[in-house]
């Protein structure tokens, strides 16, 4: 097994993760207050839809336990998942702030419990908050440099070195109470894998058994344990 099991200064995770959880931490108690003062807390079992593309928002969610997909689906009624969004971030802002429909899917990838928050309180609180709007301003450009990447890489890379690239990403986002030398366990289906990545689920399947016969991965049941996260990055081949 591989002694690095961090990516700091190996890999910029920076420019496939989204920064909206951050978009709250700090934020003046004031500003915190009003935004979240009419909250609606709501537990969303696996695989329930949180909002759908085209329909219009009464607000946005604040994921405060889980994991949330956001996809948008084809011509063929295939699934393409564009991001996975953590514990602590917002999501479905972007159609608020945009005063039209939400521009794609969002649904639970685990039992989750996500927090509504009216369009009401959450306009109320861009008015007041100079910070707030900062900070979302930051958050907006960010998001379409790491959308941009995304691109690149589905037009750029194979399939194995999309695998790889994503493997990495993903397996930041399920590091709970990591621990130096701790393997992180990706509880992921393999039909979401392969929507991350862009292809057909046959190829996901093969491809980890790859990886897991060259020892950078181990499998048990639907999750996957990356082993050696250096291995993985030396296959995504990113620059």
């Amino acid at each position: 097994m591989s002694s690095i099991m961090s990516i700091n200064g190996l890999f910029p995770i920076d420019k496939w993760d989204f920064k909206s959880a951050s978009v709250l931490a700090g934020l003046p108690p004031g500003d915190l207050a009003l935004l979240m003062a009419d909250r609606q807390e709501q537990l969303y079992k696996k695989g329930e839809t949180v909002f759908r593309e085209g329909t219009y928002p009464a607000g946005i969610f604040f994921i405060v336990r889980g994991k949330i997909k956001k996809f948008k689906i084809d011509e063929q009624s295939r699934e393409q998942i564009i991001y996975v969004a953590n514990t602590g971030e917002l999501i479905g802002y972007h159609a608020v702030l945009s005063e039209g429909r939400y521009p794609d899917s969002a649904a639970a990838l685990e039992d989750s419990i996500i927090a509504f928050i009216a369009r009401q309180n959450f306009t109320e609180a861009l008015h007041q908050s100079v910070v707030l709007n900062q900070r979302l301003l930051k958050t907006l450009a960010h998001e379409f440099a790491v959308l941009a990447n995304s691109l690149s890489l589905f037009s750029q890379k194979s399939v194995r070195e999309r695998l790889a690239l994503q493997l990495i990403v993903i397996r930041e986002k399920y590091k709970e109470s990591f621990q130096p030398g701790m393997l992180v366990e990706i509880n992921l289906s393999r039909e979401d894998l392969a929507s991350l990545v862009g292809t057909a689920r046959e190829n996901v399947v093969r491809i980890l058994s790859e990886f897991r016969q060259q020892g950078i991965v181990e499998t048990k049941g639907r999750k996957i344990m990356v082993k050696d996260v250096a291995r993985l990055i030396a296959i995504a081949n990113y620059r």
